[in-house]
């Protein structure tokens, strides 16, 4: 099985010397870029499974670039960690917005930082939430959502939806069984892995983003336990 390829991208040299030399030590292959503008370059041209992004870059700032990134047809499978300095004055829900999947604080231990991204590329992917009763939904041809998990696009009524991985993962998540309450733990071992750290906030990052796009009456959210796909609403799954 081929090396995953990681691009890291910082423009400190030291911070990209200390990571390629740990990734590479253990069979990684390993791609670097000083600034966002050559990140999209390379990405673009080479799709890395995992993108390591420092967040504070001259010019085009790490979230500036995450944006970009997200739009960039064939890196959807793509995973974005933000790189974030301790005491550093940004928000991580921000970067979840701009559709990062997680964020690492540096300066990080070896140890640690080999652990988070074996973590990573150990994702649950859309493959996997897409078997089985997903399968057993009663499709509906009167209009409303559609969920093309083949094509990785959510329709809604004429439009077409082009959401980033994990907005569509949870999406798929929860209208796989309309109307069951899905806790916030286990929304976070089916999406983000048992193994990954991330904020507290991110589901809710999550969902409030997928409900600008999709409207407020697709997702439920139960207080005090976690979320369900409303089973009263109109929707398709192909």
């Amino acid at each position: 099985m081929p090396a995953a390829k990681i691009l890291i991208v910082d423009d400190e040299p030291d911070i990209i010397e200390f990571l390629s030399y740990n990734l590479k030590k253990e069979g990684y292959e390993v791609l670097t870029a000083n600034n966002g503008h050559e990140a999209i370059k390379i990405a673009q041209s080479k799709f890395p499974e995992l993108i390591l992004l420092d967040i504070m870059m001259p010019g085009m700032d790490g979230i500036e670039t995450c944006e970009t990134l997200r739009q960039i047809k064939g890196l959807d499978d793509t995973i974005i960690a933000f790189l974030t300095a301790r005491g550093e004055d940004y928000s991580h829900i921000a970067g979840l917005e701009a559709g990062a999947d997680d964020y690492i604080i540096k300066p990080v231990k070896p140890k640690v930082l080999l652990s988070r991204i074996k973590a990573l590329l150990k994702r649950v992917s859309v493959t996997s939430l897409t078997s089985g009763k997903l399968s057993e939904i009663p499709l509906k041809n009167d209009g409303g959502l559609v969920i093309d998990a083949e094509k990785f696009v959510v329709k809604l009524g004429e439009k077409e939806l082009f959401l980033p991985k994990k907005e569509f993962e949870l999406l798929l998540l929860l209208a796989s069984k309309p109307g069951k309450v899905f806790s916030r733990d286990e929304i976070f071992r089916k999406i983000w892995g048992d193994d990954v750290i991330v904020g507290d906030r991110t589901i809710d990052v999550h969902v409030r983003k997928l409900r600008e796009k999709i409207g407020e009456n697709y997702i439920m959210t139960i207080k005090g336990v976690g979320y369900k796909f409303n089973d009263e609403e109109i929707f398709n799954v192909e």
